[in-house]
């Protein structure tokens, strides 16, 4: 069963209002939540087969730092296409993938990435999927999955949402 890792990118810094949003860093909060991310997918084995990453600042520093932690495979595909995507524009790039791809990490933005993960999960965890309704916080991570082998017939209510972990939960637990 193919696993989606969509993760949010990490807290970012609006100090600089002269920053294109593009270019925007992590705050300082962004760079403590990310590693701990990277440290609960290791002690998970959530490790992606396929990384997609938004090529916007936050993004490859939310990347950075959860390479730090997470052996990252050598397929790593940084694409201006999904700075900003709408679901739709999302869904399309994931239905392109690889039939072996079995588990595929998206680092990405609000509200693309929530909406895509509120559209695909027409199952899961009751508690889990009210969390995600609510929202999606930043370096948030939803593993979804979905039945058969082909990314591109993944539609909208046809997968399961298996974990909806956020750096607030992780530190709490």
């Amino acid at each position: 069963m193919p696993e989606l890792l969509l993760l949010r990118h990490a807290k970012s810094d609006w100090a600089d209002p002269k920053l294109a949003d593009h270019d925007r860093p992590l705050a300082p909060r962004g760079r403590r939540d990310a590693p701990r991310m990277a440290a609960y997918m290791a002690r998970e084995g959530l490790l992606p087969d396929i990384v997609l990453c938004s090529t916007s600042l936050r993004t490859r520093q939310t990347l950075d730092l959860i390479s730090s932690r997470v052996a990252l495979p050598d397929d790593v595909r940084f694409e201006k296409g999904l700075y900003l995507a709408e679901a739709e524009a999302l869904l399309d790039r994931l239905r392109q993938l690889p039939k072996g791809a079995a588990r595929v990490l998206v680092i990405g933005h609000n509200p693309g990435l929530h909406e895509l993960a509120l559209s695909l999960c027409g199952s899961g965890d009751p508690t889990m999927l009210e969390r995600l309704t609510d929202k999606f916080p930043t370096c948030a991570l939803a593993v979804i999955s979905f039945k058969g082998n082909e990314w591109r017939r993944l539609a909208p209510g046809a997968a399961q949402l298996d974990r909806l972990v956020s750096p607030k939960l992780l530190v709490s637990s």
